[in-house]
């Protein structure tokens, strides 16, 4: 039987101080069985959407605890920035994802709203599929006025009444939490600084003022250019394509042009096949043509539980050393990880649960680095293999080619280097984990530790192996620079740990 999953796109009211926001995701990560798929800042926009995903009760959990931080650190009297919003954490929809129904979300929604309002004063809205009074089904309502505006009507109107908490604004403002389907948070900017043209376009293609159904929008200046912000609500209904179309053709009345898009979060894969049908006109299109969608057929027919290390072991050149570096320092971040969950909530640690939250956090950075590090890796090597595959009949064809060695080397040769640095940070974090940590996974924590120690030393093989004869050159040197350094400082971090291992635990780790 397999494990419901509930994906949530919690919205903070802060994109401008970054050690807030880690704070923040702190918090969810210290929960287990929920992981963060994305996360979008906007300093402009002054606003932070994380994408979560994991056990519905997981994700309840995270979600109450970085509302709680939100509104430690974010003080909404002072708070200013392009998008709309009430509250530090403003909007917590819970989507349904597999083996959950849209009514358990509902469920959910609520039961998070309650327990935000009576544990932590906040006043809460709920909207979307949760919604318990019918205008309050559309967010725009709940946020007419935006904080000011609620901070000032709370206290007497009875229609802005909370559904949950009490009837006023604390300096974390209120929190709208529902239940819906899938959306696609997704921006157009426009060649114009003119921001009134993207709020006309706005205007003319959300359903509210009578344009696309599924449209939620509005302009506003980012980065220096117009841009129409918006939120598609039934990408199947409005596709993607029709709405950039419809806003191309707006624009071109004030003699303006779309200059690119941006997607904010996560989108479906159906949204953006869909948009390649439209603009391809592949009338006769199926899904199952699409390589991706018979790869993963065939891998549920008979997927293997170790397909990198199966990868590994057969007879092409990549996956190579790097990636296996890559593949190591990223098991050694998850370690580091869970020694950090066992060490939460227990008593015995209590003094130290601020600083293992943040390790937590900067480990899943590193994990998330690694892991991409290790196809990374692999396509350095084919650009390396590509390059030395280069005619070299002319003269001239003898210097393109070499030049293109040259560059595909340092390429090939600054990833593992990459994968060093983010290694020796893992290492650090599990050093510390060892000294601070649950005294039960204290050899997890070592074992981290070990595993660090053979990744830098892989990490720096592939570099060297890279830049062999390149000594003279002032790139390749500054990089074999580097990477005795990071050596160095592993070799002293590991040293550390070991002492510490012995010292708290007793044992020896070679």
């Amino acid at each position: 039987m397999t494990t419901p999953l509930v994906e949530s796109i919690p919205n903070y009211s802060e994109g401008r101080r970054l050690d807030v926001v880690e704070q923040i995701a702190a918090e969810i990560l210290s929960v287990s069985n929920v992981n963060i798929l994305d996360r979008h800042s906007d300093a402009d926009h002054n606003r932070t959407v994380i994408t979560l995903l994991g056990s519905p009760q997981a994700v309840s959990e995270a979600l109450f605890k970085s509302i709680a931080k939100a509104a430690e650190l974010i003080d909404m009297d002072s708070q200013q920035g392009e998008h709309p919003r009430i509250g530090a954490t403003d909007v917590v929809p819970f989507v349904p994802v597999r083996d959950i129904s849209m009514k358990e979300c509902v469920e959910l929604a609520r039961e998070l709203g309650k327990r935000v309002g009576d544990e932590l004063g906040i006043p809460v809205y709920l909207y979307e599929e949760a919604a318990v009074v019918p205008e309050r089904t559309n967010l725009e309502n709940i946020r007419k006025g935006q904080y000011e505006g609620l901070k000032a009507e709370v206290e007497t109107d009875p229609l802005r009444k909370p559904d949950f908490g009490p009837s006023r604004l604390g300096k974390a403002g209120a929190t709208v939490v529902g239940a819906r389907e899938a959306l696609i948070a997704f921006n157009v900017y426009l060649n114009t600084d003119d921001v009134e043209i993207a709020k006309s376009i706005a205007k003319t293609i959300r359903f509210s003022s009578g344009g696309l159904r599924f449209v939620k929008a509005m302009g506003v200046l980012v980065e220096g250019r117009a841009q129409v912000s918006m939120n598609l609500t039934n990408y199947r209904k409005t596709p993607i394509a029709l709405v950039v179309e419809t806003i191309r053709r707006e624009a071109q009345r004030y003699a303006a042009a779309i200059h690119h898009c941006e997607l904010v979060g996560l989108v479906p894969q159906e949204a953006l096949v869909d948009t390649a049908v439209w603009y391809t006109q592949l009338d006769q299109f199926e899904s199952s043509q699409v390589l991706e969608n018979r790869l993963t057929a065939a891998a549920q027919v008979g997927s293997s539980q170790h397909a990198f290390l199966d990868d590994l072991a057969s007879d092409q050149p990549t996956p190579g050393g790097g990636s296996a570096a890559a593949f190591s320092a990223a098991e050694a971040a998850a370690l580091v990880t869970m020694v950090g969950r066992v060490t939460l909530g227990k008593k015995k640690y209590e003094s130290v649960e601020a600083e293992v939250k943040e390790i937590i956090a900067k480990s899943e950075i590193l994990r998330n680095q690694l892991t991409r590090a290790i196809d990374e890796d692999a396509a350095s090597f084919d650009r390396l293999m590509a390059a030395f595959r280069l005619p070299k009949e002319t003269q001239e064809q003898v210097e393109t080619r070499s030049r293109a060695i040259h560059q595909a080397s340092l390429g090939a040769a600054a990833v593992p280097l990459q994968t060093a640095n983010s290694t020796l940070e893992v290492m650090k974090l599990a050093e510390r984990m060892v000294s601070i940590g649950n005294m039960n996974a204290i050899t997890d924590a070592g074992t981290a530790g070990a595993l660090c120690k053979a990744a830098v030393a892989a990490a720096g093989a592939n570099v060297r192996i890279n830049l062999s004869g390149m000594d003279a050159d002032k790139e390749a040197g500054v990089m074999l620079g580097e990477i005795k350094d990071i050596e160095k400082n592993a070799s002293k971090i590991y040293s550390a740990l070991q002492d510490h291992i012995k010292e708290r635990a007793g044992i020896e780790l070679l």
